[in-house]
This record gives structure tokens, sequence and C-alpha cells, in this order.
């Protein structure tokens, strides 16, 4: 049976959110035109990170001259320094039929990841924004920054209510239109599009943004024999389309069922691994916090 969203009470749990004091997100570089933050800019110049040295040139600023150098060596060299800027986070949630599914339904684990990469992003003084999408992408809060704005994030989440459809492929493209200032765009999804996964991957292959994927699945996603009642003749109903097929699920059809799931998630993965981003995979019948506390292990997650 679908099930609705937790409230938003239930999402502002303390020591949830005091579990994720630890965690942080680094972008290894980033457009300038933000403000000072956590994040390194791949601009160089008075910050607040040494980078580097380099040789002095007419119009450099005298004032970086590091003369204990000149002294030491005779070389003219200035101090260059990297600034620390704001991270825009753009928060794009699945809010789909199939993520309300099951007795133990996607959404409350998305939600929770939402909030929680909300609650680091905003004890690092970026600034974070949500879009949902099923069918339609639509902007739910603008970016903003602050530590007040964590629980009205819990509150816009709450109200992220089920819708039928999966765009992902045009949610991404039609993010990509808005004309948004580069940043780390957060997909929380289970990835499954009618479209395919190869129109899934082109259209985050196109982003402009730095991206973490975080794949949830379930126990029955991987092996639908898991779930009472899944042995013999079986009608399944897609719970977005309403269309149904019968299916003899003969040890045959598992196995080929179970190859393509794994290498569902295998191409998923491996575009991860060679876009360079952040990749979470979570199983939605387990609890959330260790999951993420094993993703975070050592203290951050780089993008």
């Amino acid at each position: 049976m679908p099930a609705s969203a937790p409230t938003a009470e239930e999402f502002f749990d303390a020591e949830f959110l005091t579990a994720l004091q630890g965690f942080s997100l680094w972008a290894r570089r980033l457009i300038s035109g933000g403000r000072h933050a956590e994040q390194l800019s791949k601009d160089q110049g008075a910050g607040l990170e040494f980078a580097d040295y380099k040789a002095y040139v007419p119009g450099d600023d005298t004032r970086a001259i590091d003369w204990n150098i000149y002294r030491r060596l005779g070389r003219v060299v200035i101090k260059v320094f990297e600034e620390r800027q704001e991270l825009p986070v753009y928060l794009l949630v699945d809010r789909s039929s199939s993520m309300y599914f099951q007795p133990a339904p996607k959404i409350g684990v998305a939600l929770k990841v939402a909030l929680a990469i909300t609650s680091i992003s905003l004890s690092q003084h970026d600034s974070v924004g949500l879009y949902s999408f099923s069918g339609n992408l639509e902007m739910k809060l603008r970016n903003s920054s602050g530590h007040g704005r964590l629980m009205r994030m819990a509150g816009r989440l709450a109200e992220l209510h089920e819708q039928d459809g999966t765009e992902l492929a045009e949610a991404v493209n039609g993010l990509g239109r808005l004309g948004l200032r580069r940043g780390l765009l957060v997909v929380i999804s289970d990835f499954f599009d009618p479209a395919g996964l190869n129109a899934v991957l082109e259209s985050l292959r196109q982003s402009r943004h730095r991206l973490l994927l975080a794949q949830l699945i379930g126990n029955h996603d991987l092996d639908p024999a898991r779930r009472r009642g899944m042995r013999g003749d079986v009608r399944l109903r897609d719970c977005e389309s309403g269309d149904a097929v019968d299916v003899s699920l003969t040890p045959a059809i598992l196995a080929s069922y179970r190859a393509i799931v794994s290498d569902f998630n295998e191409r998923l993965t491996r575009f991860a691994t060679e876009r360079g981003a952040g990749f979470l995979r979570l199983n939605t019948d387990e609890e959330v916090l260790p999951q993420l506390a094993a993703a975070f292990e050592a203290g951050s997650i780089e993008i």
C-alpha cells in the first residue's frame, strides 16, 4: 500500500542530526561568485588557505611577497591563497509512486537522506535548495543558508506527497535549463525511469553541476522472491502506470531478473566513478543512520 511522508516533527530528530555533525562534503573545485564559506574555490587570491608560491611578476600584489624566501634564496616569490566559498547545493528528490510503494516505502529514507545532506551543508555555511520531481520538476525551496533553514527544509520535505510517473532524465535536463549557479546536484531516487537508465545517465552526463547520487533500493528490488506471495504464477502491476503482466516466476526467470538488477547497479556505480561523482547506495529496508555513517567513514565525502 502507498504510504504518506513523515511529518516535520518526525524528521526533526535531535539524535539523528547530532550524529551527522562529524560528516562533511568537500567539492574539489567550485566556480567563483559565492560568499566565503567552507568550500575551496579554484580561484586563487587573498583568502583563507595558503596554497603555494609563485614567481613574482609585475602587477602582482607586493604585500604577498615572502621576504623570508627573498633573504634566504634571493628569489622574489609571492604567496598564493585559495578562497573558500559557499557551495550551492540542489536537492532533487524523487516523489513518484514507486517511492511510496511497499510496506517500507523508500520515501522515508529519501527524505531522511535529504535532511542529512541539508544539515551537513548548512553546518558548512553552504546554501541548500529543494526540488522534487515525478512527471514534472518542481522547485519547493529556493537556495539559502543559515542554521534556521533546517526546520523549514524539514517542513517542506514533509509536504512532498506522492505523484504518479517518473521522468528523472527530463527533471535533470529541466534543472539544467534553469541557469542555476554551478554547485552540487544531489539526486535522491531509485533511478528507475521508463526512459531507461541510458537516458538518465546521459542527462546526468550533460549536467554542469558536480553530482552526488543517492540510490535507494529495497530487498524486494534486489530479489522479488523475498516478498511474500512471489512464487509461481503471479500478476505484476506497475505501481505508476497501472499496467499489468502475468508472469511465471520460475528459477530461470528470477535468475534473469537478478542479473538485470545487478547490471543496472553496476552501470550506475561505474558512471559515478567515471564522472567523479559522489555515490551512496542505501538499502531502504535497513536503518539509515548506520548506512550514512559507513558512507562517511572517513568523516567526509569528496566530490
